[in-house]
């Protein structure tokens, strides 16, 4: 009898990735969820909803975006072969429009009138801002004070589409605490408002919703491998803040002989604070909805974190990244925030290609891991481009020369 998928059995009915996972919600919150899941499980088996997602991942996102050999940085390193799934070339310039104008258009099935979430870096909000513009929906985005200076083009962009942000103003002002406010701002309103989680973290059914809309990664990527080299690659990476770009692109290899290395934030240091480095520091507790591993204060608090990629700077992480790294599928990188930005400078005056800072962890690793590994080729989903950082990496470091 030949074994099911990995991708049909996890999660389970509940939600959970083993014991990751779950829907830890306040009884206010239990009856909207569970709509979103009922519907969500209807219409993925909806030969409607899917056509017309496919329409326009096609005509309006322009997927598929192309897998690229990275030759001049891979010559440069002078080790194995570094290739880049190019999804900054996805419309808004980042992986996140795959599951918001998913999650638009179940808002659109379910009859809702406005989408509310939550932005670090600002790709999910102009993504999300974006969807609904297309879809003809309010749109309200919560991103951390810091964030929105830090971010501050992608703001605009979020405004300029029609989107209202409201500034976190509580805490260390970044993600977790958007996530608190926009979360705060849905339970007022879950009849005529849906919740669009940027990741795959939060309550069932998000993780598995956000790493289906996202699988398109995965599968162009591994036929477009497959068709430049005959082969798989040896490593695929990609960086971990929730991780929804990272199980976008796994679980088109989640089956193959394949190593996946997901790419955590290493900031300025291994103390508490300075980095957001989950899996690596964290341990088991629930935050915002589900059970996974989060890094934590002494009294059991999510702890303050760090990195220079707002887009990763999350205390936690998607439960089924936590799941896989518990069985040994996955496996850690990491990466700091001065070695991002050399990858950001080396990708760009190599290849011409500016990279979101977070899509420059995963870049830095490949670079390392290429130069251990000469006969080895190794697969980097480049998440998204760098305009949105330009203006603070020039602000905050000198431009090498080539």
């Amino acid at each position: 009898m030949n074994k099911r998928p990995y991708l049909d059995t996890m999660p389970d009915e509940n939600g959970y990735f083993g014991k990751f996972g779950g829907a830890y919600l306040p009884p206010e919150l239990e009856k909207p969820f569970q709509e979103i899941k009922d519907a969500y499980m209807r219409l993925s088996k909806s030969h409607h909803y899917i056509s017309e997602l496919r329409k326009i991942r096609k005509h309006y996102q322009g997927r598929p975006t192309p897998l690229y050999h990275a030759k001049n940085l891979s010559d440069f390193i002078g080790g194995g072969q570094i290739y880049l799934k190019r999804e900054d070339l996805n419309h808004t310039g980042a992986h996140k429009l795959n599951h918001c104008m998913a999650e638009g258009l179940l808002a659109k099935y379910l009859g809702k009138k406005k989408l509310i979430a939550e932005t670090g870096a600002g790709q999910h909000g102009v993504a999300l801002a974006t969807a609904a513009a297309y879809f003809g929906l309010e749109c309200e985005i919560h991103m951390g004070e810091v964030d929105i200076q830090k971010e501050y083009p992608n703001v605009v962009r979020m405004q300029i589409l029609g989107a209202k942000v409201v500034p976190a103003t509580h805490g260390l002002k970044t993600l977790k605490e958007a996530v608190d406010s926009a979360f705060e701002a849905y339970i007022k309103d879950t009849d005529t408002q849906m919740f669009a989680i940027g990741s795959v973290v939060g309550p069932h059914p998000f993780p598995l919703m956000v790493r289906d809309f996202q699988s398109i990664v995965g599968i162009e990527a591994k036929e477009q491998f497959h068709e430049m080299t005959g082969n798989l690659p040896d490593v695929v990476a990609a960086c971990v803040g929730g991780g929804s770009n990272a199980m976008g692109i796994f679980s088109g290899f989640i089956d193959d002989a394949v190593d996946l290395y997901g790419v955590e934030p290493m900031g300025k240091s291994d103390k508490v604070g300075d980095h957001s480095a989950s899996l690596t520091y964290g341990k088991e507790g629930v935050m915002h909805g589900f059970n996974s591993i989060m890094l934590t204060d002494e009294n059991g608090e999510p702890a303050p974190v760090h990195s220079i990629a707002s887009g990763i700077d999350y205390p936690s992480i998607g439960p089924e990244h936590a799941y896989l790294s518990s069985i040994g599928r996955t496996k850690i990188g990491t990466c700091n925030d001065e070695d991002a930005v050399d990858a950001f400078f080396k990708l760009s005056q190599h290849e011409g290609i500016i990279p979101a800072l977070e899509s420059a962890h995963a870049v830095s690793f490949a670079m390392k891991y290429a130069k251990q590994n000469p006969h080895k080729s190794i697969l980097v989903n480049l998440s998204g481009r760098g305009d949105k950082d330009i203006d603070f990496v020039v602000e905050n470091y000198s431009i090498p020369t080539k």
